[in-house]
């Protein structure tokens, strides 16, 4: 019989991401956890078994009006970037805590990678997406030079 609590599913879900998503002393791991008033960012050596930094919407300072939106996830993911690049740390490994890649995850992700974290994976994405572009461009002005 499938499994059809929705907390039952994401932990599963999880154990699957983590079987792959390791986080080391050099890169560590990234976690995130979401309620439905507040969102919460780790840092995390998996070599150590140690957290390195950490924040949510239930600190003082990121507290909002409200901690379960995504105004909110983007307070936290600028907050987790600033103290991992106060500890040295400028590339982590993202692990979305079986939760899917939209809404609140993905805002705080963003802010973080737009506050420094992964520099390099940010850089490779805008010239991915630039290449892209310009293919489409140059698609277009194809697809109008034959239809003249």
């Amino acid at each position: 019989m499938a499994i059809r609590k929705r907390a039952e599913v994401r932990n599963a879900v999880h154990r699957r991401i983590r079987r792959k998503v390791q986080g080391t002393t050099q890169r560590p791991r990234l976690a995130v956890y979401r309620s439905l008033n507040h969102i919460y960012a780790q840092i995390i050596d998996d070599e150590q078994g140690r957290t390195l930094a950490a924040a949510s919407t239930a600190e003082k300072d990121l507290r909002g009006s409200t901690g379960g939106n995504i105004e909110a996830a983007e307070r936290v993911g600028r907050a987790i970037a600033e103290r991992a690049l106060g500890l040295g740390i400028e590339s982590v490994v993202f692990d979305r805590g079986g939760y899917l890649y939209h809404g609140r995850v993905k805002a705080l992700t963003a802010a973080a990678r737009e506050a420094g974290l992964n520099k390099a994976e940010t850089t490779a994405t805008q010239e991915d997406q630039s290449a892209e572009n310009e293919s489409a461009e140059n698609n277009q002005e194809a697809a109008a030079g034959e239809g003249a």
